[in-house]
């Protein structure tokens, strides 16, 4: 597992989690239709563990501080918090 690894799986977990809020969520409260939040939910709930396994991978591999562990943690599960943290570790990685 790298950075891309961790980067994409990000990418999916922060969609699932958007989609959970925004689609999901409403069709369960405002069309009483929960179908949805079970598989999305679901979805969302595996990637969320799979980004923070493959988060603690990666911070060992790279030699990360915890303080890039804890940016990581704290980015998956605030709303569009994935695609900031994508930002800051694709700034990382460049040369």
């Amino acid at each position: 597992m790298n950075v891309n690894t961790l980067r994409i799986v990000g990418f999916l977990e922060g969609l699932s989690f958007l989609l959970l809020l925004f689609i999901a969520m409403p069709m369960k409260y405002i069309w009483d239709n929960p179908l949805w939040v079970k598989y999305v939910g679901m979805g969302h709930g595996l990637l969320f563990i799979l980004f923070l396994v493959i988060l603690i991978v990666v911070c060992q591999r790279m030699k990360w501080s915890i303080h890039m562990f804890v940016l990581g943690f704290i980015a998956s599960i605030l709303p569009f918090g994935p695609f900031v943290f994508d930002h800051k570790l694709k700034k990382s990685i460049q040369p």
